[in-house]
């Protein structure tokens, strides 16, 4: 009689790899990917008032970064794995809200988006930390850009064209999108990550972590770079648009810029490559630099909508140089005890980006025309730029040699039950 056996992949989840982590990011990259470039016009169509779009921005920033700020708090009553559900749950149902159409709907669809795009960014972050091995941290950052580069490349102009087409439509793609991510989760079976442990100690308070991040002059460097480089994500991303609409050009264009835009997002193995040739330090200096003085230039020139517009576009180039390497200081100084704490800190870089940025651009819109916003996006720039000058110069080197250049993330995976070595970051 045979004895029946049980597979080994369904005893043992095989262990959790770049690949997995950057197909789960592609899922994400889909459905934030068609919406990005619909929201600002849905937005700017029910309220038709650029300062009254960023005041929403506004409000939306700050109940996303509480929301991000309570995450670890969350977490020691609810397991890790029911926090991530809830928020990918929370990105099919603000999706589905939004296809009403109406001001309140878009404005609460956008709110639940938020606060899911947040919530999963710091479970994802934690799980990175727990599973990636430190030497591997710029690979699965590549890795996860490379494999959502489809998402965000086709995603903002197929938003713009399927909403002119029929306007329900880009709202039930990235609800799919959403739904296929949070299958993908459960089948990767990532549970509740290595460090979770029932604690007897009182639950710490949210705030209670914030000061041994401040003690650290590299975090708070590597979250100021996120910050910055992520508020010239949301000039380029929410006043852009704008900005063609009033220009004359016509409300496709943003969602066409941002598309082209992140079709550089297929070269990011390259840019790796390059920043390992060099150092994470001169990439971020680079990245900073160029970025702010295109935004400048783009304000300078905001007579000649096109030529601004064309500085922006190549401005986002930098942008993406900076995805790729000025996360890197924070995560490369994070000790290991302050993973879950550190990525909420880290993850909260998006929503002061959300508050600072419509902030800002709220004040500069009461004194300057739209184009203002590009100066003040370059000034930001150039200041991470000068900032990043405290950078130890071989930062991501190991020894006197660089950084193992990743294999090629097409490469065919391992099968299910191949188990690589990773050491705990």
């Amino acid at each position: 009689m045979h004895e029946r056996r049980i597979p080994e992949w369904l005893r043992h989840a095989p262990a959790p790899s770049v690949r997995g982590f950057a197909m789960l990011a592609a899922a994400e990259a889909v459905a934030r990917g068609i919406l990005i470039s619909v929201f600002p016009l849905q937005m700017y169509r029910a309220l038709q008032d650029a300062a009254l779009v960023s005041q929403v921005y506004f409000m939306i920033g700050v109940m996303s970064l509480l929301t991000g700020l309570l995450v670890p708090f969350l977490a020691r009553f609810v397991p890790r794995r029911w926090v991530y559900m809830a928020g990918a749950s929370c990105f099919v149902a603000g999706s589905l809200l939004a296809i009403d159409g109406s001001a309140p709907a878009t404005i609460i669809g956008l709110l639940l988006i938020s606060i899911a795009t947040v919530t999963t960014f710091v479970c994802f972050n934690a799980y990175v930390l727990d599973y990636i091995a430190k030497i591997e941290l710029g690979r699965c950052e590549t890795s996860r850009m490379f494999y959502s580069a489809a998402g965000w490349t086709i995603g903002p102009v197929l938003g713009v064209t399927l909403l002119k087409w029929w306007e329900p439509a880009p709202f039930l793609v990235a609800a799919t999108a959403s739904l296929t991510m949070l299958l993908m989760f459960l089948a990767m079976r990532l549970g509740n990550g290595k460090l979770i442990t029932k604690s007897r100690a009182a639950p710490t308070n949210p705030l209670g972590f914030l000061p041994r991040f401040f003690a650290q002059p590299r975090l708070v460097a590597g979250w100021l770079f996120a910050v910055i480089r992520s508020c010239g994500w949301w000039v380029y991303v929410v006043y852009l648009p704008i900005f063609a609409i009033q220009s004359g050009l016509g409300d496709q264009l943003g969602g066409i810029a941002l598309s082209i835009s992140n079709a550089a997002l297929f070269v990011t193995p390259f840019m790796l490559r390059w920043m390992q040739r060099h150092s994470i330090r001169r990439a971020v200096r680079t990245g900073f630099l160029l970025a702010g003085l295109l935004f400048t230039t783009a304000a300078i020139l905001s007579g000649l909508p096109w030529i601004a517009v064309l500085c922006m576009m190549t401005g986002s180039f930098f942008l993406i140089l900076l995805d790729v390497s000025a996360g890197l200081p924070f995560l490369l100084a994070v000790k290991p005890s302050e993973r879950t704490e550190m990525s909420a800190v880290y993850s909260s870089f998006r929503d002061v980006s959300g508050i600072m940025t419509p902030g800002v651009a709220w004040l500069v819109l009461l004194v300057a025309p739209l184009a203002g916003i590009f100066a003040a996006g370059g000034t930001a720039l150039l200041g991470a730029w000068a900032l990043s000058q405290t950078l130890p110069m071989r930062l991501g080197k190991t020894g006197s040699r660089p950084a193992p250049i990743p294999e090629p993330v097409t490469a065919i995976a391992p099968p299910i039950g191949a188990q690589e070595a990773r050491s705990s970051t």
